[in-house]
């Protein structure tokens, strides 16, 4: 059972990390990758590289890896949710210099500003966990400070446009990469 936990986490892990190699050709508009978006590249292929030698170098509780599972498949699903609602919005691949021409409200955008960053940030932060490494803790929070850098300068794009009053009303419908919360 061990070593098919492995190999599962293992599966899960690549495939997810192949769906969004596929949304930076299929999904996303770009005339060209930024600098940032190949640091954010290079992070991305060492860490599941890091990832996975911890998983099959290192024991893990088997708890762990279910959990790690559950949280990559939920990730997964906030992702494709995001694909399905802004197939038509031609949004821009992270980084580009290029300002936003479009918002997208709807589906998991009225709830979270980001969704596509929070489910990179949730998928990694579960096979984090599946690793089971204190180690693992580095390369989660250096992803999260890559995407919420990401987020906060796509913001900013955002304020420079004709879209800045739309935007600005979504800000205040919708968290950041978590659901506002409404009392």
């Amino acid at each position: 059972m061990e070593r098919g936990l492995d190999l599962l986490v293992s599966i899960i892990g690549i495939a997810t990390v192949g769906q969004y190699l596929w949304s930076m050709r299929a999904h996303f508009q770009s005339s060209a990758m930024s600098s940032g978006a190949k640091i954010i590249s290079v992070v991305v292929a060492a860490t599941a590289l890091f990832f996975l030698a911890i998983i099959w170098i290192l024991p893990q509780p088997p708890l762990a890896k279910i959990v790690g599972l559950a949280i990559q498949v939920a990730s997964s699903a906030l992702f494709w949710w995001a694909i399905s609602k802004s197939r038509k919005a031609r949004l821009r691949f992270v980084f580009d210099a290029d300002n936003p021409h479009g918002l997208v409200t709807d589906g998991p955008f009225s709830y979270i500003r980001h969704p596509f960053y929070t489910s990179y940030i949730i998928f990694w932060a579960g096979w984090g966990i599946a690793t089971w490494s204190i180690w693992a803790v580095v390369p989660v929070a250096g992803i999260f400070v890559l995407y919420l850098i990401a987020a906060l300068d796509e913001e900013k794009k955002f304020s420079r446009t004709d879209l800045a009053g739309a935007y600005e009303a979504h800000r205040k419908q919708a968290g950041l990469f978590w659901p506002r919360l409404r009392w």
